[in-house]
């Protein structure tokens, strides 16, 4: 039994050792993982507290708070110990926000939102952005979008549907009805029946390969082994347009798409018809910044896009995209620049074939 007592005090003489370099850090990653309090002064604070640091002879270190108070401690006014770290409630309030844009009628104004979260319009804008990539402005948009979308399929008249979904004006609506639906708000209704949508499928060196276009651009490129699945994916993505076969006009068309496929460093230079929300529309970009040859990761674009803590919501738009190549998404990797893993909608074996293939080529330069 005696012989373990010196470890056990190494043990703990290290662990503390560790959590002093954090309060000397002010590490706020550690926050809630241990507290420590300060004799002379009677409080307990967290890791990360911005006070004074306190001689090392005075502090002691506790697992809870119950523990520090339980000692005779009370909690720091300056970093509140005994609330949710501010990054828990940013995010809380950002997340009552989203519900209160989603449940409301008529689309709150930015100080309604802030008033609700008890922040300043300013103060409550730049968390929300940083949090979720968009504005305010820009998520009840894009769920006013989703609201229609879902609408015109159920409600009796188009102008029934623009009402219900919190658009106060029909010409409002109607200016970008295109964008918003990708076609006429009665087209959409139909189910796109009235849309014909351009399609061939082809062979590359990464397998089969699927274009598709409307008459605004390219709407689809889809990568795979089989053509029936890629059929089947395509008719999903429009299960009421008119999918046509392409002509030979078209299948030129699909030989450029497979030229640049096969050529890492051409331009592409064809017209995209690509529809998703504003936070994609701005990965998207992004990812068409990347040159042939390098990469980035999935926090560098966070941050290309004023957006630095929505990392999973970048990994979920390059998910989305619907135009492999065209939309480079395969340049993004995990943090490292690993190519390993990160995910790939078209399969991680095509990604590494494309990212050696690309650098292969810039390095020829």
């Amino acid at each position: 039994m005696a012989s373990g007592m010196p470890a056990r005090r190494k043990t703990a003489r290290s662990r503390d050792d560790s959590r002093w370099a954090a309060v000397l850090a002010r590490d706020a990653l550690r926050d809630g993982e241990f507290y420590f309090s300060v004799a002379t002064t009677g409080i307990y604070c967290r890791p990360g507290c911005p006070a004074r640091t306190p001689k090392r002879e005075n502090v002691a270190f506790y697992d809870t708070i119950a523990e520090a108070e339980a000692a005779g401690f009370r909690a720091c006014k300056r970093c509140k110990p005994a609330q949710p770290k501010l990054g828990d409630q940013h995010r809380d309030k950002v997340a009552a926000a989203c519900r209160q844009i989603e449940a409301a009628e008529v689309e709150p104004s930015l100080d309604e939102l802030a008033l609700a979260a008890g922040l300043s319009p300013h103060h409550f804008h730049r968390i929300f952005k940083s949090m979720l990539g968009v504005t305010p402005k820009a998520y009840a948009t894009a769920h006013r979008q989703k609201r229609v979308r879902d609408k015109l399929s159920r409600s009796s008249t188009v102008t029934d549907a623009i009402y219900d979904s919190g658009f106060n004006s029909s010409g409002r609506f109607y200016a970008d009805s295109t964008d918003v639906l990708g076609m006429t708000p009665s087209d959409f209704r139909a189910g796109g029946i009235d849309t014909d949508i351009r399609f061939a499928v082809g062979t590359c060196s990464l397998g089969k390969i699927l274009v598709a276009a409307s008459a605004k651009g390219v709407c689809a490129i889809f990568l795979g082994e089989d053509r029936d699945v890629l059929l089947s994916d395509l008719r999903e993505r429009f299960p009421k347009a008119s999918l046509i076969a392409g002509d030979q006009a078209f299948e030129k068309l699909t030989a450029k798409v497979v030229s640049l496929v096969e050529a890492p460093n051409a331009s592409w230079d064809l017209p995209l018809d690509v529809r998703g929300t504003a936070f994609q529309h701005r990965v998207w970009q992004a990812l068409r910044g990347i040159p042939a040859g390098e990469t980035s990761t999935y926090a560098e674009v966070a941050k290309r896009i004023g957006a630095p803590k929505a990392v999973r919501a970048v990994g979920s738009a390059c998910g989305a995209n619907p135009v492999a190549i065209a939309i480079p998404c395969h340049r993004v990797v995990r943090a490292g620049g690993s190519t390993s893993g990160g995910g790939y909608r078209w399969g991680m074996a095509r990604k590494q074939t494309l990212l050696a293939r690309e650098a292969k080529s810039r390095a020829k330069r």
